[in-house]
């Protein structure tokens, strides 16, 4: 066979592959361009299309707290174990909720009705639900309200005796009447108690339920429910049956330590995100520290400097001028800023500025020693003998000055008694723990005069602390104080419902008091929080205890993601709460 042909077979082949080649080079050229031209067009569209970084679902928000829970149930979290009540405001909800302005608005209830003022009518809401899945119903109300009326149960008093005297009944399976024996305007605080689930604890002694923790995981209706607890913290989670909105941080974790003190060190050391109260002692590092936000907001109470005014054993105090020189002889703004560390706002009257109540033509007591001086000299309190301490009739003016042994409240009756005693007034700093406090020297009157604080969140009724019936037999006038106008008050202002007629009533009930000074109001407390930077979108506005921290806890948000801003959800702004 000739070459020429055996080279032909050979060569065919050979320049196919040839070309086979150079197209799949073009390919590879073509794609690479492609691809340089589509990664040119992203990162052109990286600087042209503007982004954004919003929530994302994750992450968990660990604070510390001082103290460990006791009592995981609505029934036992009404007292000032602070880590119970941060917990039941998260796991339990009522039937109506307090606002910052001393008002109940609506929660598990979406309307109610009152007539003759003894007859309340609650229509709860359908949607809402145990974290269990089973529907919150008349059902629960009745059952929890049971408990409380039951005859055999001694271990919450307050709340029992008011539930004993009214009648309920159940309308229909969301609707439900309570009958007073006569009118109460301030009943609608009471139906703020958070409910107990029927269906789990329906066959449970009431005083079993009444007198113990319930369970380490309760059955809750709130925003939140109880996932893990151990000896040093508890772990919630979000309730998947809330009707409302779900947060982004997927778990809220309490880590318990033994006092306030331990809880901005425990911050420092990078245990905890969050820490549920700033002292004042602390307060300037934390100020001082960049990753940490400082929210501070006033709860309402006050703390005062009552008087025994029944004792005849101290003649000063049963004159109101002697009261009233008192008040002038005292620097408040100078004892807040320099004792308090100024977490407080001066008190001139029970009451906070925000509450629907609250009289603000009220003539304030200021710094003026000369006006105490002469009130003090028009009463006949006269140094009489050069000692340095004023007298009258034999009696030197010198009495105790007693409270309790927190160490802020300590240092704040040794200077009120440096500023007194240059007036002449002898006052004797004592001190006592919180229970001798109250149960061995201010319910059995045996005190001269105390520095205490009072929380007075909810209806601005002050019948309780002042009226004159309760000045004995255990009530909480501790001070004795008996002004028939401002008896009057009280008692017509808590037996109507017509809101401007009671502000009318307390208008004058505050002028009274101011005047008649049966106790010295130094200030209302400001609380402080205190969250990582890490931690965003946190708002804390007016709230009446520290437990109500997390109200908005569902747009707090750890975690973020960035998406193009014509993407960004439109979110619509939160509706305020109405009252019926």
């Amino acid at each position: 066979m000739p070459q020429r042909s055996v080279y032909a077979s050979i060569s065919a082949p050979t320049s196919a592959a040839t070309s086979l080649g150079q197209h799949l080079r073009w390919q590879l050229i073509l794609t690479l361009v492609g691809f340089l031209l589509l990664i040119t067009m992203l990162g052109y569209s990286t600087y042209t299309v503007s982004t954004e970084l919003i929530p994302d679902r994750g992450g968990v928000f660990r604070e510390g707290v001082a103290g460990n829970p006791r009592y995981l149930s609505p029934l036992r979290c009404q007292g000032d174990h602070d880590i119970d009540q941060d917990l039941c405001a998260l796991l339990f909800r009522g039937l109506t909720q307090i606002d910052n302005h001393g008002r109940v608005v609506p929660d598990l209830a979406e309307s109610w009705s009152v007539t003759d003022g003894t007859i309340y009518t609650f229509r709860l809401r359908p949607d809402q639900y145990w974290h269990d899945g089973q529907p919150v119903t008349a059902d629960d109300v009745l059952f929890t309200i049971s408990v409380l009326q039951d005859p055999d149960v001694f271990s919450l008093p307050n709340l029992a005796s008011l539930w004993r005297s009214v009648q309920a009944e159940k309308v229909d399976d969301l609707t439900v009447r309570f009958i007073l024996t006569e009118p109460f305007t301030p009943f609608l605080d009471y139906t703020a108690i958070g409910l107990l689930p029927r269906h789990v604890w329906g066959d449970t002694p009431p005083v079993e339920l009444a007198a113990g923790s319930l369970d380490a995981f309760p059955v809750s209706n709130g925003p939140m429910r109880v996932t893990e607890i151990t000896a040093d913290h508890i772990r919630l989670e979000p309730n998947p049956f809330f009707a409302e909105s779900t947060p982004y941080i997927s778990a809220l974790e309490f880590h318990f330590y033994p006092d306030h003190s331990s809880l901005f060190p425990a911050y420092i050391n990078g245990e905890i995100d969050g820490i549920s109260t700033i002292l004042p002692s602390d307060l300037p590092l934390a100020q001082a520290r960049e990753d940490l936000q400082l929210f501070s907001t006033l709860i309402p109470g006050n703390t005062q400097i009552i008087f025994n005014l029944q004792n005849p054993n101290l003649p000063f105090f049963q004159d109101v001028k002697v009261r009233q020189a008192l008040y002038y002889g005292l620097n408040r703004e100078r004892l807040l800023d320099e004792v308090v560390g100024g977490q407080g706002v001066l008190a001139n009257s029970l009451l906070l500025p925000e509450n629907w109540a609250y009289n603000d033509q009220l003539t304030p007591y200021t710094y003026d020693p000369a006006l105490a001086n002469q009130l003090l000299d028009e009463a006949g309190w006269i140094d009489t003998d050069g000692d340095g301490v004023r007298d009258k009739d034999g009696r030197r003016f010198e009495f105790q000055l007693v409270t309790s042994d927190n160490i802020t409240r300590q240092v704040l009756v040794e200077r009120i008694a440096l500023e007194w005693q240059a007036l002449g007034v002898l006052a004797v700093p004592t001190q006592a723990t919180i229970q001798g406090l109250v149960s061995d020297l201010l319910t059995p009157r045996r005190f001269d005069a105390a520095l205490i604080s009072w929380e007075t969140p909810g209806d601005p009724d002050p019948y309780p602390l002042w009226h004159s019936t309760k000045a004995e037999g255990g009530g909480q006038n501790y001070s004795g104080w008996n002004n028939e106008e401002a008896d009057l008050l009280m008692v017509q202002a808590r037996s109507i419902t017509d809101e401007e007629e009671r502000k009318e009533l307390y208008w004058r009930f505050q002028q009274i008091f101011l005047e008649e000074v049966p106790a010295i109001l130094l200030y209302h407390p400001v609380y402080t929080y205190g969250v990582s930077e890490r931690v965003q979108n946190v708002q804390i506005g007016s709230i009446n205890q520290p437990s109500e921290r997390f109200a908005n806890f569902s747009d707090w948000y750890i975690v973020t993601k960035r998406v193009p801003s014509n993407q960004v959800p439109t979110l619509a702004p939160p509706t305020p709460p109405s009252s019926q």
